[in-house]
């Protein structure tokens, strides 16, 4: 079983906006209490790995932090490069969420028209909940059903 961290949560109330950073959070049945992509669909959750953030900053010469990429949840220590669809995460000691897409269309969102640049539409985790519980910076993050 793969295991890292969560680097950092962030959440926004609105839709089309950058996240701030928080240092804990409730994952309810809807996704992150508090965030505006909560609700019953299939991208209740995004994650980012925070390897590509920090890769992504050097060779833009930006300095993007948690939430700027309007992701939820940063992981380090995780190769998102092995994570299928279906593939489930536990967060901290009790949340499960699910893999429900890995990127998705592209589109002149906040996030490019503020820094040039977004990662979700090539690697952005798109999650549904399957289990809730409380989460915080510095928990564990890890594969417990990996998909092929």
């Amino acid at each position: 079983m793969e295991k890292g961290k969560i680097y950092a949560i962030s959440i926004s109330a609105e839709r089309g906006t950058l996240k701030k950073e928080v240092a804990e959070c409730m994952i309810t049945p809807q996704g992150l209490e508090g965030d505006g992509h909560a609700g019953d669909w299939s991208r209740q959750i995004t994650c980012l790995n925070y390897e590509s953030l920090k890769k992504s900053n050097e060779k833009n010469g930006l300095e993007m932090g948690p939430g700027d990429m309007a992701e939820n949840i940063l992981i380090e220590g995780l190769d998102f490069g092995q994570i299928a669809a279906g593939t489930k995460l536990r967060l901290g000691e009790s949340a499960v969420i699910e893999v429900s897409q890995i990127g998705k269309p592209d589109h002149p969102s906040i996030v490019t028209k503020t820094f040039g640049v977004s990662l979700l539409p090539h690697e952005g985790l798109f999650c549904r909940v399957v289990e809730p519980g409380m989460i915080k910076k510095g928990d564990a993050a890890a594969v417990v059903e990996q998909q092929s």
